[in-house]
């Protein structure tokens, strides 16, 4: 029988109902701490820094890391569940070379949704690992992270449609002012890629990075 791993707490630093749903459903429980990083001034800092603009990949990739970066840091000010993984997450949609993150609105999501109907975008997510963990708990102080990237494949609908489906509310809360997982999932024809990775956290990428911190998957996994 495979050895059993020790339990690893994890941290998950997202408001995102869908990613703890996602990480629910494969069986982990983590604590939410929501970031308060200012993302438009973090991006202006990645900028400046590599001296010219971003890929979509690597911007949602600087926006995951400085999530679980800054709550890595809080949660090293006298929290007693300081010793923990943290992972920070975040998704953009890119159409036509253009960056989408949550709509400004509801006029700005019946926009988008007329600019991508029957069409193709793809769902770029960024996953940022900081081992925070104590070293008598194993912790090593690694960081790492990486982006996964899916092409979705959107619907032709209507005008109707999009009003009927921005009125919902739902796509004013959600990057690329869609969802797959919700109401927004009959409005997508297909996806080539990862699912989880467009509700917004992949499983087989986090379990990726966690085989790089010579961390096993089940050992992020509720008690049975």
């Amino acid at each position: 029988m495979p050895a059993s791993a020790a339990p690893v707490r994890l941290v998950l630093a997202s408001r995102s109902p869908a990613r703890l749903t996602t990480l629910a459903a494969a069986g982990v429980t983590p604590r939410v701490v929501v970031s308060d990083v200012d993302e438009p001034a973090v991006l202006d800092a990645a900028r400046a820094g590599f001296g010219a603009d971003l890929e979509p990949a690597d911007a949602v990739l600087v926006l995951a890391q400085a999530k679980a970066e800054d709550v890595s840091a809080r949660l090293e000010d006298g929290d007693d569940e300081a010793s923990a993984l943290v992972l920070g997450c975040d998704s953009m949609l890119e159409l036509d070379g253009e960056i989408l993150g949550k709509p400004a609105d509801a006029d700005d999501a019946r926009r988008r949704w007329r600019a991508m109907r029957g069409r193709a975008a793809v769902l770029h997510t960024g996953h940022w690992l900081v081992d925070a963990r104590d070293p008598e708990d194993g912790g090593t102080g690694g960081t790492l992270g990486a982006s996964s990237s899916t092409t979705v494949h959107f619907a032709d609908v209507d005008d109707e449609e999009i009003d009927a489906y921005v009125a919902t509310g739902e796509p004013l809360h959600v990057a690329g002012a869609f969802t797959i997982d919700g109401l927004g999932g009959p409005y997508v024809d297909r996806i080539e890629g990862d699912h989880h990775g467009v509700v917004g956290l992949s499983l087989p990428l986090l379990r990726e990075l966690l085989g790089e911190l010579e961390i096993p998957w089940r050992s992020l996994r509720d008690p049975r």
